[in-house]
């Protein structure tokens, strides 16, 4: 493995030096091609399509490697850099594997609750002043959302129970139906995205993850709008052209495939 690793990273180089799309990249330039791989390695995930998986974590390899390279560039720092700056950081926040004893503060691990519990302490350790920093600013909100209530639910703040959760969630919503009312605009924005950080909390309490529940439905929802095309195309028109109670006919149809 070690070999083919050598030569991606001679690969890697070569590019850097030879293409000219290559060599006018910055670290700037390849964060969206960056993120659109990450992507595609998700649905590669979730289609458990582990040919296409193998690429897709090559491709991020590779991007990886991209940034490293020009970072070294830039005299910041090297591949041996990075991957050593890994390794440590790893080892210190796994003491329950790699230490002695646990340090002061921690507690024994016998769950994976334990361990994020820990590993929420030891960011603190490495000079964090808050458990919220490291949850990147540009990350989706609904995932953002969940990490942050993960993070603060590690060091105890969070709700008992579900009801707890339910209550807030209906609260959250009546106090939507009352910012309608006003129709003031920044206030309904605020109300909605209350809304939401509450169905999200929810999902915690329920085991699910929102971002891929929400996912599953926009695939529902994709599905059963384009069987409704489909339909329309057969019976030679558009849905511009079609009522809604044809249009609710097929989505119904579109139900039960």
């Amino acid at each position: 493995m070690s070999d083919s690793f050598d030569k991606l990273v001679a690969i890697t180089s070569e590019l850097r030096e030879k293409c000219p799309w290559d060599n006018k990249q910055t670290l700037d330039s390849l964060k969206k091609y960056t993120l659109e791989e990450v992507y595609e390695l998700h649905d590669a995930i979730d289609k458990k399509n582990y040919t296409e998986l193998k690429e897709e974590l090559g491709d991020i390899l590779f991007h990886l490697l991209f940034y490293t390279k020009i970072a070294a560039e830039e005299k910041q720092f090297s591949l041996e850099e990075m991957l050593d700056t890994q390794c440590k950081k790893l080892i210190f926040r796994h003491p329950h594997i790699y230490a002695a004893e646990l340090p002061e503060g921690l507690q024994e691990v016998k769950n994976e609750e334990d361990v994020k519990l820990n590993w929420q302490k030891i960011k603190l350790k490495e000079g964090k002043k808050s458990v919220l920093e490291g949850v990147p600013t540009a990350m989706p909100a609904v995932i953002k959302a969940n990490n942050m209530q993960t993070k603060a639910a590690a060091v105890g703040f969070d709700w008992e129970n579900a009801d707890q959760v339910w209550g807030k969630v209906y609260e959250e919503i009546d106090e939507l139906k009352e910012a309608q009312q006003s129709q003031d605009i920044e206030k309904i924005t605020d109300e909605l995205g209350d809304v939401l950080f509450s169905i999200v909390n929810l999902s915690r309490f329920l085991k699910v993850d929102a971002e891929q529940a929400l996912q599953r439905t926009n695939e529902k929802f994709k599905k059963r709008f384009q069987y409704i095309e489909q339909q329309a195309a057969a019976a030679g028109t558009t849905l511009q052209n079609m009522s809604l109670e044809e249009m609710e006919k097929h989505w119904q149809a579109a139900k039960s495939l």
